[in-house]
């Protein structure tokens, strides 16, 4: 989450423009008119105000993980040996270009942040913490919990 970010002011349309393309991302414009119960050209407008506001952040594909061979998932928990503001951002910045990192939040707990780990399987998992994650700056330590069924994700 931005904490810089100004919160927009949102009427009971533009939730409810927001609640059906969440539903169904690939709804035409028509579609979601119909739906919203507006006209094409002011529900269009709106999206738009939307997506340039950054509420709307983007469309994309839902993707099974494990029709693509990714079916393990990893929580770490991640301790870091500075939490000065510079350490932070240089943490924040490595975690990003670790594309198996599916999730990092920073967390108010007894430990940094948490990630959301997905590889093929814990032999993978394994050397993505070796390699990489133990080896992000400032990282002292770390702690893996191995989810062993997803009951309810993002998708689901």
């Amino acid at each position: 989450m931005d904490m810089g970010r100004i919160p927009v002011d949102l009427d009971e349309m533009d939730r409810k423009i927001i609640a059906i393309l969440r539903e169904d991302g690939r709804i035409t414009v028509t579609d979601l008119a119909e739906r919203a119960g507006m006209s094409k050209t002011p529900c269009q407008t709106r999206m738009r105000k939307l997506i340039d506001s950054g509420v709307i952040r983007g469309f994309r594909a839902v993707v099974d993980p494990a029709s693509l061979g990714l079916d393990h998932v990893a929580f770490v928990e991640v301790s870091l040996s500075d939490t000065r503001e510079a350490a932070l951002r240089d943490f924040n910045s490595a975690v990003r270009r670790i594309p198996e990192v599916e999730e990092c939040h920073m967390l108010a707990a007894n430990f940094d942040y948490l990630l959301k780990v997905r590889t093929a399987d814990i032999r993978r998992y394994r050397a993505v913490l070796g390699e990489k994650i133990s080896s992000l700056p400032h990282v002292a330590s770390t702690s893996t919990f191995v989810a062993m069924e997803t009951v309810k994700d993002a998708s689901s």
